[in-house]
Protein backbone atom coordinates (compact mmCIF):
# COMPACT_ATOMS: atom_id res chain seq x y z
CA UNK A 1 0.00 0.00 0.00
CA UNK A 2 1.30 3.30 -0.90
CA UNK A 3 0.62 6.51 1.27
CA UNK A 4 0.72 9.73 -0.59
CA UNK A 5 0.96 13.13 1.01
CA UNK A 6 -0.54 16.35 -0.65
CA UNK A 7 1.48 19.43 0.77
CA UNK A 8 -0.22 22.83 0.21
CA UNK A 9 1.14 25.16 -2.54
CA UNK A 10 2.82 28.52 -0.69
CA UNK A 11 2.00 30.42 -3.71
CA UNK A 12 -1.67 30.02 -4.23
CA UNK A 13 -1.84 30.42 -0.36
CA UNK A 14 -3.54 33.69 0.09
CA UNK A 15 -2.84 36.16 3.66
CA UNK A 16 -5.83 37.12 5.43
CA UNK A 17 -7.77 39.69 4.43
CA UNK A 18 -8.40 42.40 6.72
CA UNK A 19 -12.33 43.06 8.18
CA UNK A 20 -13.13 46.25 6.04
CA UNK A 21 -15.90 46.55 8.10
CA UNK A 22 -13.90 47.44 11.16
CA UNK A 23 -11.39 49.64 9.66
CA UNK A 24 -11.19 52.83 11.75
CA UNK A 25 -11.22 56.44 9.87
CA UNK A 26 -8.22 57.99 10.54
CA UNK A 27 -5.65 60.55 9.03
CA UNK A 28 -3.20 57.83 9.14
CA UNK A 29 -4.88 55.46 7.54
CA UNK A 30 -3.69 55.75 3.96
CA UNK A 31 -7.25 54.90 2.37
CA UNK A 32 -8.75 57.73 3.67
CA UNK A 33 -5.78 60.81 2.56
CA UNK A 34 -9.27 63.11 2.18
CA UNK A 35 -9.67 63.53 5.72
CA UNK A 36 -6.28 65.56 5.25
CA UNK A 37 -8.30 68.31 3.67
CA UNK A 38 -8.37 71.11 5.20
CA UNK A 39 -11.15 72.19 3.51
CA UNK A 40 -13.18 68.88 3.57
CA UNK A 41 -12.27 68.43 7.51
CA UNK A 42 -14.15 71.99 7.66
CA UNK A 43 -16.98 70.06 6.33
CA UNK A 44 -17.32 67.87 8.53
CA UNK A 45 -16.46 69.51 11.29
CA UNK A 46 -19.09 72.21 10.88
CA UNK A 47 -21.81 69.74 11.64
CA UNK A 48 -20.20 68.07 14.81
CA UNK A 49 -20.87 69.62 18.36
CA UNK A 50 -19.14 71.20 20.98
CA UNK A 51 -17.87 68.21 22.72
CA UNK A 52 -17.60 66.36 18.92
CA UNK A 53 -14.99 69.34 17.96
CA UNK A 54 -13.05 68.93 21.16
CA UNK A 55 -12.58 64.94 20.67
CA UNK A 56 -11.99 65.92 17.01
CA UNK A 57 -9.07 68.44 18.05
CA UNK A 58 -7.50 65.63 19.80
CA UNK A 59 -6.48 63.07 16.92
CA UNK A 60 -3.64 64.93 15.18
CA UNK A 61 -2.08 67.68 14.16
CA UNK A 62 -4.13 69.12 11.64
CA UNK A 63 -7.45 68.17 12.85
CA UNK A 64 -6.87 70.21 15.98
CA UNK A 65 -5.82 73.62 13.66
CA UNK A 66 -9.19 73.15 11.96
CA UNK A 67 -11.13 72.49 14.80
CA UNK A 68 -9.83 74.80 16.79
CA UNK A 69 -10.64 77.89 14.22
CA UNK A 70 -12.64 80.53 15.56
CA UNK A 71 -15.40 80.17 13.08
CA UNK A 72 -15.90 76.58 13.68
CA UNK A 73 -15.55 76.69 17.63
CA UNK A 74 -18.27 79.72 17.29
CA UNK A 75 -20.89 77.77 14.86
CA UNK A 76 -20.58 74.73 17.26
CA UNK A 77 -20.98 76.58 20.47
CA UNK A 78 -24.06 78.92 18.70
CA UNK A 79 -26.17 76.20 16.90
CA UNK A 80 -28.09 74.85 19.28
CA UNK A 81 -29.89 78.16 20.02
CA UNK A 82 -30.20 79.41 16.61
CA UNK A 83 -28.17 82.24 17.81
CA UNK A 84 -27.25 84.94 14.74
CA UNK A 85 -24.26 86.63 16.02
CA UNK A 86 -21.86 86.00 19.09
CA UNK A 87 -19.81 89.45 20.11
CA UNK A 88 -16.58 89.51 21.79
CA UNK A 89 -13.71 86.54 22.65
CA UNK A 90 -13.78 84.63 26.17
CA UNK A 91 -10.97 85.48 28.12
CA UNK A 92 -10.23 81.28 28.98
CA UNK A 93 -10.67 78.98 25.82
CA UNK A 94 -12.38 76.43 28.51
CA UNK A 95 -15.47 79.05 27.82
CA UNK A 96 -16.11 76.87 24.64
CA UNK A 97 -15.74 73.51 26.19
CA UNK A 98 -19.69 73.75 27.17
CA UNK A 99 -22.76 75.79 25.69
CA UNK A 100 -25.76 74.62 27.72
CA UNK A 101 -28.52 77.15 28.66
CA UNK A 102 -26.62 78.46 31.81
CA UNK A 103 -23.89 79.65 29.99
CA UNK A 104 -26.34 82.43 28.61
CA UNK A 105 -28.09 85.15 30.50
CA UNK A 106 -30.29 88.26 30.12
CA UNK A 107 -29.02 91.97 31.13
CA UNK A 108 -31.68 93.72 33.41
CA UNK A 109 -30.84 97.17 34.03
CA UNK A 110 -32.25 98.05 37.75
CA UNK A 111 -34.73 100.96 38.21
CA UNK A 112 -36.34 102.04 41.13
CA UNK A 113 -38.75 99.83 42.49
CA UNK A 114 -37.03 96.52 41.13
CA UNK A 115 -36.72 93.67 43.58
CA UNK A 116 -35.24 90.05 43.14
CA UNK A 117 -38.79 88.87 43.61
CA UNK A 118 -40.37 91.02 41.12
CA UNK A 119 -37.94 90.06 38.91
CA UNK A 120 -38.50 86.37 39.32
CA UNK A 121 -41.85 87.16 38.34
CA UNK A 122 -41.14 89.03 35.58
CA UNK A 123 -38.97 86.49 33.93
CA UNK A 124 -40.67 83.22 34.93
CA UNK A 125 -37.60 82.34 37.10
CA UNK A 126 -36.79 80.99 40.43
CA UNK A 127 -35.46 83.23 43.31
CA UNK A 128 -32.31 80.98 43.95
CA UNK A 129 -31.86 80.78 40.29
CA UNK A 130 -31.26 84.99 40.28
CA UNK A 131 -29.36 85.24 43.60
CA UNK A 132 -27.20 81.94 42.81
CA UNK A 133 -25.87 83.36 39.01
CA UNK A 134 -25.21 86.72 40.52
CA UNK A 135 -23.57 85.69 43.21
CA UNK A 136 -25.98 86.90 46.02
CA UNK A 137 -26.13 86.72 49.87
CA UNK A 138 -29.54 88.58 50.08
CA UNK A 139 -31.70 90.24 48.25
CA UNK A 140 -30.75 93.77 49.30
CA UNK A 141 -27.79 93.36 47.26
CA UNK A 142 -29.74 94.60 44.18
CA UNK A 143 -29.43 98.10 45.59
CA UNK A 144 -25.21 98.28 45.15
CA UNK A 145 -25.96 97.16 41.04
CA UNK A 146 -26.75 98.72 37.74
CA UNK A 147 -27.53 95.71 36.82
CA UNK A 148 -29.09 91.94 37.48
CA UNK A 149 -27.71 88.50 34.76
CA UNK A 150 -31.56 87.19 34.64
CA UNK A 151 -31.50 83.12 33.98
CA UNK A 152 -32.75 82.40 30.72
CA UNK A 153 -35.89 80.34 31.27
CA UNK A 154 -37.14 80.03 27.87
CA UNK A 155 -34.29 79.05 25.15
CA UNK A 156 -36.29 80.34 22.23
CA UNK A 157 -35.65 83.93 22.88
CA UNK A 158 -32.18 83.40 21.42
CA UNK A 159 -33.48 82.57 18.31
CA UNK A 160 -31.82 85.21 15.69
CA UNK A 161 -30.21 87.65 18.34
CA UNK A 162 -27.01 89.03 19.29
CA UNK A 163 -25.61 87.88 22.60
CA UNK A 164 -21.82 89.51 23.94
CA UNK A 165 -19.56 87.27 25.80
CA UNK A 166 -18.99 89.45 29.34
CA UNK A 167 -17.13 89.26 32.58
CA UNK A 168 -20.01 90.67 35.13
CA UNK A 169 -17.82 91.79 37.85
CA UNK A 170 -20.12 91.44 40.14
CA UNK A 171 -21.48 87.81 39.42
CA UNK A 172 -17.53 87.18 39.06
CA UNK A 173 -18.63 85.02 36.35
CA UNK A 174 -18.25 85.14 32.16
CA UNK A 175 -21.36 84.30 30.54
CA UNK A 176 -23.28 85.31 26.47
CA UNK A 177 -25.38 88.21 27.57
CA UNK A 178 -28.35 88.86 25.88
CA UNK A 179 -30.02 92.45 25.99
CA UNK A 180 -33.43 93.04 24.61
CA UNK A 181 -32.93 96.98 24.74
CA UNK A 182 -30.63 96.70 22.21
CA UNK A 183 -26.81 96.58 23.79
CA UNK A 184 -24.85 97.02 26.37
CA UNK A 185 -24.51 100.83 27.52
CA UNK A 186 -21.29 102.26 28.93
CA UNK A 187 -21.34 102.90 32.65
CA UNK A 188 -22.65 106.73 33.67
CA UNK A 189 -21.79 107.98 37.05
CA UNK A 190 -23.59 108.63 39.82
CA UNK A 191 -24.22 112.29 39.98
CA UNK A 192 -24.55 111.14 43.95
CA UNK A 193 -20.93 109.96 44.05
CA UNK A 194 -19.62 113.28 43.26
CA UNK A 195 -21.26 114.89 46.43
CA UNK A 196 -19.53 112.21 48.47
CA UNK A 197 -16.28 112.58 47.49
CA UNK A 198 -15.88 116.01 49.23
CA UNK A 199 -16.06 113.99 52.18
CA UNK A 200 -12.53 112.38 53.90
CA UNK A 201 -12.37 108.31 53.65
CA UNK A 202 -13.33 108.59 57.03
CA UNK A 203 -15.88 110.54 56.94
CA UNK A 204 -17.47 108.48 54.06
CA UNK A 205 -16.99 105.36 56.23
CA UNK A 206 -19.30 107.05 59.54
CA UNK A 207 -21.66 108.24 57.28
CA UNK A 208 -21.95 104.51 55.36
CA UNK A 209 -22.12 103.06 58.63
CA UNK A 210 -24.13 104.88 60.60
CA UNK A 211 -26.83 104.49 57.08
CA UNK A 212 -26.00 100.93 57.07
CA UNK A 213 -27.38 100.30 61.22
CA UNK A 214 -30.16 102.50 60.18
CA UNK A 215 -31.40 100.69 57.29
CA UNK A 216 -30.35 97.34 58.90
CA UNK A 217 -29.04 96.56 55.44
CA UNK A 218 -25.48 95.46 53.79
CA UNK A 219 -22.73 98.44 52.85
CA UNK A 220 -23.72 97.93 49.28
CA UNK A 221 -27.36 98.72 49.74
CA UNK A 222 -26.59 102.19 51.99
CA UNK A 223 -24.05 103.42 49.68
CA UNK A 224 -26.81 103.52 46.59
CA UNK A 225 -29.53 105.33 48.41
CA UNK A 226 -26.84 107.52 49.99
CA UNK A 227 -25.71 108.15 46.26
CA UNK A 228 -29.41 108.57 44.80
CA UNK A 229 -29.77 111.16 47.57
CA UNK A 230 -26.69 113.27 46.37
CA UNK A 231 -25.13 112.60 49.57
CA UNK A 232 -28.15 113.84 52.19
CA UNK A 233 -28.15 110.71 54.74
CA UNK A 234 -32.32 111.85 55.59
CA UNK A 235 -33.43 111.88 51.92
CA UNK A 236 -31.63 107.79 51.43
CA UNK A 237 -33.87 106.83 54.33
CA UNK A 238 -36.53 108.25 53.24
CA UNK A 239 -35.65 106.56 49.60
CA UNK A 240 -35.08 103.34 51.68
CA UNK A 241 -38.13 103.67 53.26
CA UNK A 242 -40.30 104.63 50.33
CA UNK A 243 -39.07 101.26 48.57
CA UNK A 244 -39.53 99.30 51.64
CA UNK A 245 -43.49 100.48 51.57
CA UNK A 246 -43.95 99.96 47.71
CA UNK A 247 -42.58 96.46 48.46
CA UNK A 248 -45.42 95.47 51.27
CA UNK A 249 -47.85 97.07 49.09
CA UNK A 250 -47.01 94.89 46.07
CA UNK A 251 -46.79 91.94 48.26
CA UNK A 252 -42.98 91.46 47.53
CA UNK A 253 -42.15 90.82 51.66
Amino acid sequence: MTWTTTLPNPSSASPPQPDQSNTTISPLNSHFMALSCRDTLRLIFNRLTVVDLARASCVCQIWNSVATEDDLVVSAFTAPWRIKELVGRPGSGSFWRDNGIWKFALSHRISRGDSVTSLAVKYSVQVMDIKRLNNMMSDHGIYSRDRLLIPISNPEILANTTCYIEVDKDAKREVAVLYLEGGPKREQPESGMNHLSTLSALGKRRLIDSLRRSMQVDDGTALYYLAIAEGDPRSALSEFSADLMWERQAGLK
